[in-house]
């Protein structure tokens, strides 16, 4: 694997930058500014998508009793991001390196134009020798409107950039057969294409800080890889983590890639929360779309249309028991899918190059 100007995304967890009293790790802070910047002296790109703001203002603010959990979560979360970017900063500045704030919600992901809009900003900012910083705008986000953790920001991000690959770093090796604190417990090293299974492993345990728990990095994983990123779960508390991952010795899940997709597709895989309709397949439509070859969904398979949607809107598609199978994007209206409904020689409603089968990240 040829390491000239790889573009990758690492991801730090809460649990790698915040001690186990819920002050910031300062010094692993440090260490992993030092193995970032080393990794881009290597000729790599990096984009850091970093937890952690609500650790550097914990200690800073009291809140009467009756604060409510959202506010104190919002206060906590917009004090920290000051204290947290000042620090990325200051540490970079002392390794020579420049960085730069995004600060995003979902909802710069609905659009396709703001979704381009992120990522020219992204590629500008690297192509011009700056490491951005990414964390989701956890003070004005309100749970419906979350990303379901910085995993999925990092996934998202990472497809959307066309990353060579993306770096999860979480307090524990990777997977396990088993718990991580059971000695008896193996590592899984290697998630292939073909491997199933694997969720039965994972405990539903959170860690203390954060909202992100292993089954969730799992399934963002599986979708990168789909998308034809090389993922890896490590431990950002390891010391040289990151100089591991260049000199290819690092102890970690790894997820083997399939074929790179293309962009477009790569964006519709991240919608499942911005559906605006939904259309309801026969079963030989589903056959069709599941089978080897390129299929697109056609108005002869749909049995029913939902909501009120427009051309180049994302709609989810469901089977004929209304089991979720997939998302599109839409060549046209709701209008005229419906007045197409069950037609032969019709224009696809979804093309297969704006299509996403969830059946191929099953976990």
């Amino acid at each position: 694997m040829d390491h000239q100007a790889q573009l990758v995304v690492v991801k730090v967890g809460s649990n790698v930058l915040t001690k186990a009293d819920g002050s910031p790790d300062r010094e692993r802070m440090a260490s992993l500014v030092k193995q970032l910047v080393f990794l881009k002296e290597q000729g790599l790109q990096v984009v850091l998508v970093s937890s952690g703001a609500v650790a550097f203002a914990r200690k800073h603010i009291t809140f009467e009793e009756k604060t409510e959990s959202v506010v104190r979560k919002q206060i906590l979360a917009s004090v920290g991001q000051i204290d947290i970017i000042h620090a990325y900063k200051d540490l970079f500045q002392k390794e020579g390196h420049q960085i730069a704030q995004i600060v995003v919600t979902p909802q710069d992901f609905r659009s396709r134009r703001h979704y381009l809009n992120i990522k020219d900003c992204l590629l500008g900012l690297l192509n011009h020798g700056i490491i951005p910083v990414i964390n989701e705008n956890d003070a004005v986000a309100v749970t419906e409107l979350m990303f379901t953790d910085n995993d999925e920001l990092a996934s998202m991000t990472a497809a959307m950039i066309d990353a060579h690959t993306l770096i999860l770093l979480t307090n524990v090796d990777g997977i396990y057969r088993g718990h991580p604190d059971d000695p008896a417990s193996q590592l899984i090293e290697l998630v292939s294409r073909k491997t199933s299974g694997v969720s039965r492993y994972i405990s539903t345990s959170k860690s203390s800080f954060g909202r992100g728990g292993m089954h969730s990095k799992m399934k963002m994983a599986k979708k990168a890889a789909f998308l034809g990123i090389h993922v890896y779960i490590a431990n950002g508390n390891r010391e040289d983590v990151l100089h591991d991952f260049y000199n290819k010795k690092l102890k970690a899940t790894y997820f083997e890639p399939d074929s790179s997709k293309p962009n477009l597709r790569k964006w519709v895989a991240h919608s499942d929360n911005y559906t605006k309709g939904e259309v309801h397949i026969n079963e030989g439509a589903k056959e069709a779309l599941y089978s080897d070859e390129v299929t697109s969904l056609l108005p002869v398979g749909i049995g029913s249309v939902i909501g009120d949607f427009a051309k180049g809107d994302i709609v989810r598609i469901r089977d004929e028991h209304g089991e979720k199978i997939g998302l599109g994007k839409a060549e046209y209206s709701s209008k005229k899918a419906i007045e197409r409904i069950g037609l032969n020689n019709q224009k696809p409603l979804i093309h297969y190059n704006y299509l996403y089968l969830f059946k191929y990240h099953n976990v």
